[in-house]
């Protein structure tokens, strides 16, 4: 799987998130989920390559985990707080830290929301369009 995928097409109403996990299987499986939900998805493996992706991409929204080479996910947090286009970029946390005291540091250093690893679809999914201020989905298909 390549490391980054960007649409071309600059003019599309997708939402583009920036996927952070170095689990190259969490990837694909994030990337598949939101490709259905008509997202488009950009992909870092580490602390290091997510700054690089975020001010290249300019997404809409990062998903990060917090087990990352080259620095942990609160890293990441900090230097996104410090590059003025990027701090108003909502972060949602997804990690297998299952610990309160990592979801108050994340929550406390910017998160929008902490999801647990394995995350259900449908949770992420509904957080996403609350973070993003969309519409949920789901209450569209049960109307």
């Amino acid at each position: 799987m390549p490391q980054c995928m960007w649409p071309i097409d600059t003019m599309s109403d997708k939402k583009h998130i920036l996927i952070v996990d170095d689990d190259p299987d969490q990837r694909l499986g994030l990337h598949i989920r939101l490709k259905a939900n008509n997202f488009s998805t950009a992909f870092a493996a580490d602390a290091m390559t997510s700054i690089v992706e975020a001010r290249k991409h300019q997404p809409d929204l990062i998903i990060l985990d917090l087990g990352l080479p080259a620095g942990d996910g609160f890293v990441v947090m900090e230097r996104l707080k410090n590059i003025i286009p990027l701090a108003v970029v909502p972060v949602i946390v997804v990690s297998a830290r299952a610990n309160e005291p990592n979801r108050e540091r994340a929550l406390k250093a910017g998160a929008s929301a902490y999801l647990r690893k394995p995350v259900d679809n449908d949770e992420l999914l509904a957080v996403i369009h609350q973070v993003l201020g969309m519409p949920d989905a789901s209450a569209r298909r049960a109307s």
